[in-house]
């Protein structure tokens, strides 16, 4: 393929400003139509980035276009509801963060999605952060090397802040309303006190639920939740020990995200932007302690002025050409449903 052809379902705030802006200038990609049911706002979106077909459903989308890859960021509780129509079409597909708000319901979705040929990619962008990309690749080459020793310790510090980061100044709003539409539900096992807590959990921190398994390498269980909720203690497959946590102290106008990853003589310190933030990388830091009397090093890559929402963009239209990338897939993305589980019912004393 010359380009790649990728067609929207859905340009509200996040697909406008955290997907479309970015797709729309990938020199190897084209966006060739979207869908939006508030008519309206579908015509300006598609004006303002020069889309030049739109349809008031995905249902037309899929019936007139030819496409190489869906985009579609919707809200997570439509996506049982949605997703199954769109794996018809056989193409890789790319969601918005959880794969869904119930196991059961994701447990469906990967049914369906198996007796297809498409591929769903769920958008932590954090994944796609170069900074990320750039520790996860040092962290593996030490976890071999074992020059630092064995890895022993990940850290994920994650206070509320200011995620925006002006990234919504350039939307295009809608006064439009939205007709009903179905949505999957919540768990049916949990009172509503607790589908509250759950659903916030899903909503907010399952990013760094899914940055926790991609830092480790390896699936991990939930061992313990302290009664204020702001720390939760996780132990890996191999048995290394996690904590994230989960707004100690909460920012206004900043964002302040870290991971540690520690090893016996050394560290992989990851710095992450607001989500939003445009044309600006995270940091990391890696500190080296050879022993034996020998002077320690702390290094600090210089990384390319790309934010995560772009490269994702980037790893997306790669991913649609076929090469490896370190986008989620869904069936990795339900294992952040069970984690959330775990959470809860550590929470409940259960």
């Amino acid at each position: 393929m010359d380009k790649v052809r990728i067609g929207f379902v859905g340009v509200g705030g996040m697909g406008q400003c955290a997907h479309l802006t970015n797709y729309v200038t990938v020199p190897d990609c084209e966006v060739v139509a979207l869908a939006e049911l508030r008519k309206g706002l579908g015509q300006r979106v598609a004006a303002r980035y020069g889309v030049p077909r739109v349809y008031e459903n995905h249902h037309e989308l899929l019936e007139n276009e030819q496409l190489d890859g869906i985009v579609a960021p919707q809200p997570y509780n439509r996506h049982g509801v949605l997703l199954p129509d769109l794996y018809k079409a056989g193409v890789p597909i790319l969601t918005e963060k959880p794969l869904t708000c119930n196991i059961a319901v994701g447990e469906r979705m990967l049914a369906a999605l198996g007796a297809s040929t498409a591929r769903h990619f769920v958008g932590y962008h954090k994944r796609s952060d170069p900074a990320t990309m750039y520790a996860k690749s040092e962290i593996e080459r030490l976890t071999q090397s074992q020059e630092l020793g064995k890895l022993h310790y990940v850290r994920i510090l994650m206070p509320a802040g200011d995620w925006v980061a002006n990234g919504f100044v350039h939307l295009l709003a809608s006064n439009e309303s939205l007709p009903s539409l179905e949505t999957d539900p919540l768990p049916e096992d949990m009172d509503d006190a607790t589908k509250h807590e759950y659903n916030a959990f899903v909503n907010y921190y399952i990013h760094q639920v899914n940055l926790m398994r991609h830092l480790l390498g390896e699936d991990y269980a939930v061992s313990y939740v302290d009664p204020s909720r702001v720390v939760m203690v996780v132990v890996s497959k191999s048995g290394v020990a996690g904590t994230i946590e989960m707004s100690p102290y909460r920012t206004t106008v900043d964002w302040q995200e870290e991971a540690l990853v520690a090893f016996e003589r050394g560290y992989v310190r990851l710095t992450l932007p607001a989500p939003l933030a445009c044309n600006r990388p995270g940091h990391v830091a890696i500190y080296h302690d050879p022993g034996n009397g020998a002077t320690p090093t702390q290094s600090e890559p210089q990384l390319p002025w790309i934010h995560a929402m772009r490269q994702q963009a980037l790893n997306f239209v790669a991913a649609v050409r076929g090469k490896t990338t370190p986008l989620c897939e869904a069936a990795e993305a339900l294992e952040d449903l069970r984690v959330a589980r775990q959470y809860v019912m550590q929470w409940k004393g259960c």
